[in-house]
């Protein structure tokens, strides 16, 4: 019969400590002490991040890229997603901090204190500068409201249950670069384009079984997440364009061959070509460094 209390503590010991590991981890209280945003350096974050590409309703008509209602559907191997309004309103982010919106890209935590999905790419945004996120704040303030409301995502369970995502966190989210070694200033803002704003890891690495990024394949190219087609391969292994190509690509949308850029990425294109060139050609030296991988 002592046998039974025993168990039971146990029980409860790990349900404790469960709960205790998928609890949401916001950033210190500390870090956006003394923080003043620029909305045109924010405006800089905001076009290198692609938030309007995701954020924007869907058929938006032409000048309205700004209202970032949200609404588009992204399908994946765990339901689908769709984008909530980030818009200055009561019914997107118009009562946001800058903690809060850093904890949402930074830590993927709600002002809530609820887990958000990684359809919201903070396994890239976690390496974000703090000073990035203020300046992206002040911006998205000025920007014009939407009073539409956000829809939920249709994820079935278990997927359903957030609390687990902090399981999934604990094995994948880390601030830590993907590239090191020794880079020049020109390389290391293309790693900061590359790896954390533009967030290019996201669609252009597999994942493994749980939806972690596959590290030791890096920007190695992975199926598309809507089942139709591959993201491709842009490491130096299948990239062959040299730096001076990659620019243009990523200012015009037109490949070496003369093709134009279709898809999601016409967005991504779009969004490089309104940065200063001295970005683009930062990226292009960022990809020529990036170890190969078939």
């Amino acid at each position: 019969m002592r046998v039974l209390p025993a168990l039971s503590v146990m029980v409860l010991a790990a349900a404790a400590g469960g709960w205790w590991i998928t609890a949401p981890d916001p950033l210190p209280a500390s870090t956006f002490d003394g923080l003043a945003g620029d909305p045109a350096r924010g405006e800089t974050v905001f076009a290198a991040a692609g938030c309007a590409s995701c954020h924007v309703a869907p058929g938006a008509a032409e000048g309205a890229e700004l209202v970032l209602a949200g609404g588009q559907r992204f399908p994946s191997d765990f339901g689908t997603f769709v984008a909530p309004n980030i818009s200055p309103s009561a019914s997107g982010i118009g009562g946001w901090s800058v903690a809060d919106l850093g904890n949402a890209l930074m830590r993927g935590v709600s002002p809530e204190g609820a887990h958000y999905y990684p359809a919201l790419p903070y396994g890239s945004y976690a390496r974000m500068q703090p000073q990035d996120v203020a300046d992206l704040h002040a911006y998205m303030q000025g920007l014009p409201p939407s009073d539409a409301a956000s829809q939920p995502h249709e994820i079935g369970f278990p997927f359903s249950i957030r609390r687990t995502l902090g399981v999934w966190k604990a094995l994948f989210l880390t601030d830590g670069w993907v590239m090191q070694g020794d880079l020049s200033p020109e390389e290391t803002r293309g790693r900061e384009i590359v790896e954390a704003l533009a967030h290019c890891g996201e669609c252009h690495t597999p994942r493994n079984v749980l939806g972690g990024v596959d590290m030791s394949r890096w920007l190695a190219g992975a199926p598309n997440p809507s089942g139709e087609g591959n993201i491709p391969n842009i490491t130096p292994a299948k990239l062959r364009w040299s730096q001076g190509e990659i620019v243009t690509y990523l200012t015009s949308g037109f490949t070496p061959e003369y093709d134009s850029v279709g898809g999601h990425m016409a967005h991504v294109v779009e969004n490089m070509a309104s940065l200063p060139e001295s970005d683009r050609r930062a990226v292009a030296a960022y990809l020529a460094r990036v170890p190969a991988a078939e």
